[in-house]
């Protein structure tokens, strides 16, 4: 009986390439994927749940897990901080659950330090016109937000080459039939599996 641990998968890219997007669709399709819940020190809104929405801690708790190195990636926005715990997702993965993170490429590069064996899937936008026409129809920006985060995309497009795969979301039901490929072909790896078919050989004697 092989006994195969979860893989991490990162789903990142720059902002207004629908990252939030294809990861609401691929967990809509029917997954075992586990969704690495965040860690956060801002306050519980009504209708969120401690460990379902995130995992709520306090300033002094949160920067002692950055001490103690128990945070894959972490950053800070307007006074509060947000993270991924080390702890919950190690635990699914020993579990055999495969787990997902939804994240921008500064934090992909953290985890991609703090967790290596990570496997780094790159939402890439069809071309920067069209990631231009994404983040103006948002609305919700001034023409110079806009200009900055073009500016920020063309940067995190150059940072590609610390990804595994490359995943060009032009179609979303297309980006998310992709990502489900590369999850399978992934468990299928030579060198995932060898170890323990190795292990299987020896325990079995002839």
């Amino acid at each position: 009986m092989i006994d195969e641990k979860g893989i991490l998968f990162i789903l990142s890219g720059p902002s207004g390439v629908g990252k939030g997007t294809v990861r609401k669709e691929l967990f809509n399709r029917k997954t075992d994927l586990k969704y690495s819940i965040s860690m956060t020190t801002r306050d519980m809104r009504p209708g969120e749940e401690d460990g379902v929405d995130y995992f709520y801690k306090s300033k002094e708790e949160f920067e002692e897990l950055i001490d103690q190195g128990k945070l894959l990636e972490y950053a800070k926005f307007v006074n509060n901080y947000y993270g991924t715990p080390r702890e919950y997702v190690e635990e699914m993965l020993s579990q055999g659950y495969d787990v997902f993170l939804e994240i921008e490429v500064q934090g992909a590069l953290q985890v991609k330090e703090n967790f290596p064996e990570g496997v780094f899937i790159f939402l890439f936008p069809p071309s920067l016109e069209e990631l231009k026409n994404r983040i103006v129809n948002r609305g919700t920006e001034s023409e110079e937000l806009i200009l900055n985060r073009l500016k920020e995309a063309r940067n995190e497009i150059e940072l590609m080459d610390a990804y595994d795969y490359v995943v060009v979301n032009d179609d979303v039901d297309h980006a998310v039939t992709k990502i489900q490929s590369i999850i399978q072909s992934e468990h299928c790896k030579r060198e995932r599996i060898a170890a323990q078919y190795k292990k299987i050989l020896e325990d079995d004697v002839l």
